[in-house]
């Protein structure tokens, strides 16, 4: 397995010195984060969702794609993904992020999942996700891209088994899945290595961080309430260790990427290069 990075996680860093920092912490790949910055990001303290500087803009253009290429390819890592935030059903929007990942060498885009709230039907979104997910195949095959659905929290594709149903029967050349144990804290946790068994082919990439559940308080009835929170990649719920037992066990070869939330480390620098020095000693051991 290599190592790669979701520059949502670095957000005080430009693109040149993200690339560094992750070649020099040993970090094999990039995965570049997709979006427009918010109104007035640049006064703006940096954060992974606001004042990310390792953020490629679409507004930017071709000339923003080429900046980011250059810089991984002068340190030496790959481009690995363009990481957008996409909408299910949008394919035209699909096709765009396809485009600038081919121009940058990325093997793989993130697809939409439609968010799960209560207020449309399940029935509905998984219809309108199969429907999206099969129109967004020949796109990916037209331009040599994977697109990945992850397994993420408040959606439809909240744990392993939820993600295989919305891929099932497509073609795993195209199409697969991201498997996010530190999401599957907050939502849908299901047992490691069963999860990975049932993807099979489809089981593409993998994000790597940790949360963990806390008494936030007590509610009118007189329940408890739980909350979940981002921990380090030590502190949280998610056995690492297992999961990279169980990954090495299903044969899985590919990427594990760092999207820590934590806020653990002070700079990202520091972040790279305990979450790169963690992963190789769990994959020593295996």
């Amino acid at each position: 397995m290599k190592l790669s990075v979701f520059t949502v996680s670095t957000p005080e860093l430009t693109p040149e010195e993200l690339a560094a920092a992750a070649s020099e912490a040993g970090i094999d790949a990039i995965e570049w984060r997709y979006k427009d910055a918010p109104e007035g990001a640049a006064q703006m303290k940096p954060s992974f969702w606001g004042n990310n500087r390792s953020t490629l803009l679409p507004s930017e253009g071709d000339a923003m794609i080429d900046r980011l290429r250059q810089a991984a390819e002068a340190n030496g890592v790959k481009s690995l993904s363009v990481t957008p935030y996409l909408t299910a059903g949008d394919l035209a929007a699909a096709e765009e992020v396809l485009k600038a990942a081919r121009r940058i060498g990325a093997s793989t885009i993130r697809l939409g999942v439609p968010g799960y709230d209560r207020s449309r039907p399940f029935g509905e979104l998984f219809e309108l996700a199969r429907a999206y997910l099969r129109d967004a195949q020949p796109l990916c095959a037209q331009y040599g891209v994977k697109g990945l659905i992850e397994t993420h929290h408040n959606t439809i594709a909240a744990s392993a088994s939820a993600a295989y149903r919305l891929v099932e029967g497509l073609d795993p050349s195209h199409i697969g899945v991201l498997y996010d144990p530190g999401n599957m804290v907050h939502e849908g946790y299901e047992n490691y290595r069963m999860g990975l068994e049932l993807l099979g082919p489809y089981l593409a990439h993998v994000h790597v961080k940790n949360a963990g559940w806390r008494q936030e308080g007590i509610a009118a009835d007189g329940s408890k309430v739980w909350k979940t929170d981002w921990l380090g990649l030590k502190e949280g719920a998610v056995p690492w260790k297992q999961v990279i037992e169980d990954l090495q066990a299903v044969g899985y070869d590919g990427y594990l990427g760092i999207e820590d939330f934590s806020g653990q480390f002070e700079h990202s620098a520091e972040m790279l290069r305990h979450f790169a020095g963690y992963m190789k000693e769990l994959l020593n051991r295996g």
